[in-house]
């Protein structure tokens, strides 16, 4: 197994020391659910009690809670999955420990591509891995695929809202302070139209252990130019809540 880089030590061992499975209690959680980036969407469902907590994870950094909606008479549970690959990984294996089996994710990303205007959707059909994490779940490989059945319930129910998209790849990076304009060009020439740090892992994840998992993004600051702009990406308050819904409805069809 020893290799010349230790990322590129995989080991296909079905079981870890520490298995998800052993620590993690099961419970009566929805088979369904949304992987929600966007915490204010998640706080004004509490607020107005459509939501309510039927899990606790916990990390140094403090509680990671897991809450229940109905969405036409039917369980849905939602989760925020924190920032970054390893936390988001982690909260991803807690949750399919717990019992939810269908993923959605919503999130937004930066976008590789200016003509891509702020809150345009994104659906990845593969992620680049330009991470850490995904190298634990699968072996050493350029890219990993979103679940086909997730892609396809997701482009079912954007073209029945009739609401435009483009189907393409993502960059997965750890680092975004190190988004270079030489790396930029390099993802774009192979297809990518997108960055953000989480989707290679959760989908490395979700084959690993068998479960549904594709996600949305949309279209956030600008890092195809010389210089960044933030387009205010992080205010579109309108476009997140509409990406929520989007996301529950395609989960749900799954």
């Amino acid at each position: 197994m020893r290799r010349r880089y230790p990322i590129l030590e995989f080991d296909a061992a079905s079981e870890a020391i520490i298995e998800p499975k052993r620590v993690i209690e099961p419970l009566d959680v929805p088979e369904h659910c949304v992987v929600c980036f966007f915490q204010e969407v998640i706080t004004h469902l509490c607020q107005e009690g459509k939501a309510r907590g039927i899990a606790c994870q916990r990390s140094e950094m403090g509680t990671h809670p897991v809450y229940e909606i109905e969405v036409d008479g039917r369980r849905l549970a939602v989760f925020h999955p924190g920032v970054g690959a390893p936390l988001a990984a982690a909260l991803l294996e807690e949750v399919i420990a717990r019992g939810c089996k269908k993923f959605i994710a919503c999130g937004g990303a930066g976008v590789l591509d200016r003509a891509i205007a702020a809150g345009h959707i994104i659906v990845p059909r593969a992620a680049v891995r330009d991470e850490g994490t995904s190298y634990h779940y699968l072996p050493p490989g350029r890219e990993v695929n979103a679940s086909p059945e997730g892609v396809v319930a997701i482009e079912k129910v954007l073209q029945e809202h009739r609401c435009p998209y483009i189907l393409a790849k993502t960059w997965t990076t750890d680092a975004f302070y190190r988004e270079t304009p030489a790396k930029v060009q390099a993802r774009r020439a192979e297809g990518c139209l997108t960055v953000e740090m989480e989707a290679a892992a959760l989908f490395a994840v979700a084959q690993f252990r068998g479960v549904v998992f594709a996600q949305m993004l949309y279209g956030g600051d600008d890092v195809s130019g010389s210089e960044w702009d933030s387009r205010h990406w992080d205010e579109r308050a309108s476009v997140r809540e509409k990406l929520f819904w989007l996301a529950a409805e395609a989960c749900l069809a799954l």
